[in-house]
């Protein structure tokens, strides 16, 4: 008990309030996402059912060289992302190497928190973490569109599909699903990537921080339920 209270006494209150608002923030927003897409059309499953489109199609096509030079662009993003997250993880772990030198330097920013260098790790672990978090999405990410990859491979010749369309409608869910799972995986990297943006704020201060978290919560839920590439992509003509 004595150690939990050394370790909560590591932070003022308002840092352990703005930590918690961050993480609540993050999750919750996922699981609004998750469940109000069900209700009310996203970016992401508005693109799913297009995926589904896609492979329907594939499935009447005697040549699927298209269909899987889309599928490796596709994968093209959450390659670079991966590739990207391993650097910018690599930089963290230097600056942890150097906390002293680190903190010394960012002190002389004028609206930087003034903060223990024990903090600064802390604050610094934060985003690595985020970012560790990222690379296992992207990865991931990248993994699932092979096995989109595979399926598109191994779909029989479009006369085996005519003789029985349920098995096409079949072909199209599995092969849209995995698409579908890869996109909404490589979605959660890129959360990943704007809660970081809202992290940084911490190294500013606790307020900084909460409305950082606030505001990216607000982009994120404007870019998915309330853009102008959703009504294009739900076939609607923008005013």
């Amino acid at each position: 008990m004595q150690g939990l209270r050394n370790a909560f006494g590591l932070l003022p209150w308002t840092d352990w309030v703005a930590l918690a608002w961050f993480v609540g923030a993050w999750v919750g927003y996922a699981q609004f996402a998750r469940r109000r897409a069900e209700q009310r059309p996203s970016v992401l499953a508005a693109t799913n059912r297009i995926r589904r489109e896609w492979m329907l199609q594939a499935t009447y096509r005697d040549v699927r060289v298209v269909d899987g030079v889309v599928v490796q662009n596709l994968s093209a993003s959450p390659s670079f992302f991966a590739s990207t997250t391993i650097l910018i993880i690599g930089g963290l772990l230097a600056v942890l190497g150097t906390t002293e030198k680190t903190t010394d330097l960012v002190r002389e920013i004028p609206f930087v928190a003034r903060t223990s260098m024990l903090v600064f790790d802390l604050k610094i672990g934060l985003l690595l973490l985020v970012f560790i978090y990222a690379f296992f999405r992207f990865t991931w990410s990248l993994r699932q569109y092979t096995f989109g990859a595979l399926l598109v491979g191994s779909a029989p010749a479009p006369e085996v599909f005519d003789t029985d369309d349920a098995s096409r409608q079949r072909f199209a869910d599995r092969a849209g699903g995995v698409m579908g799972l890869a996109a909404e995986t490589f979605n959660a990297g890129l959360r990943a990537y704007y809660m970081a943006f809202a992290a940084i704020g911490w190294f500013v201060s606790p307020l900084v921080f909460a409305l950082a978290t606030a505001g990216v919560v607000a982009v994120l839920y404007l870019r998915e339920f309330n853009s102008d590439v959703l009504v294009l992509l739900r076939g609607d003509v923008p005013r």
